[in-house]
């Protein structure tokens, strides 16, 4: 990676929360890199809500166009959308993580249809409990994580001290939360946010620690 630098529901653990407004069957398209323009399937999952086209063309604008090289992991997948948008791009290493059996057939048949299961993972289960599998594989830390979980519910509070050690030094977390993220936690910088309707979305950094102690001058990553 660079120096410096969704879905339901609760379900990643159990029952079932809404994650903003239903989403209608239908499909959304990749944005850009190899695998442009072609269509993903949103499977009929209560509370699946894709991260909107408009939101993610600026977030890759803010990664850059090109993520060559990089490891990342989407731990609420959803339709895939993040994790293959990455891949397409040019992501040496793609983990996506969904509970939904449904949702996960729906990734499943992209991914064949891409000829992508070379450098795209698929996990079915618990964002959690994936962490701990991803660990024991000595997979981690990551360059990229996504973290688009159910609005309801504290899963960020929740997911945030495993991804202490999830995130490589000076890597990145992107960040969709139904409200703005306020500061950031200790230790992180807060690199772009936006706003899309009832999407808030956030790009977080790790600082490194001799960035700690000059935590006014911001040190973007050179292609954010």
């Amino acid at each position: 990676m660079p120096s410096g630098p969704r879905r339901s529901p609760a379900a990643r653990s159990g029952e079932r929360s809404p994650r903003g407004p239903a989403s209608a069957p239908g499909r959304i398209r990749i944005i850009g890199g190899q695998w442009k323009r072609t269509p993903l399937d949103v499977s009929t999952v209560s509370g699946l809500r894709p991260t909107p086209d408009r939101v993610r063309e600026t977030l890759f604008n803010w990664l850059g166009q090109s993520l060559d090289g990089w490891r990342c992991l989407d731990l609420f997948a959803g339709t895939g959308a993040l994790g293959l948008e990455a891949a397409s791009r040019g992501a040496f290493r793609v983990v996506m993580v969904e509970r939904d059996r449904a949702a996960c057939r729906s990734i499943a048949d992209a991914m064949t249809r891409l000829s992508a299961g070379g450098r795209v993972e698929l996990i079915e289960g618990d964002a959690q409990r994936a962490l701990e599998t991803l660990r024991r594989r000595g997979e981690l830390p990551f360059d990229l994580i996504f973290l688009d979980p159910p609005f309801s519910g504290d899963w960020i509070e929740r997911l945030w001290p495993d991804l202490e050690t999830a995130v490589s030094r000076a890597g990145l977390v992107y960040v969709e939360a139904g409200r703005p993220m306020g500061d950031p936690p200790a230790g992180w910088r807060l690199e772009r946010s936006g706003c899309a309707g009832q999407v808030h979305y956030h790009l977080l950094r790790r600082m490194e620690p001799t960035e700690e102690l000059h935590h006014g001058e911001s040190r973007l990553p050179r292609n954010l």
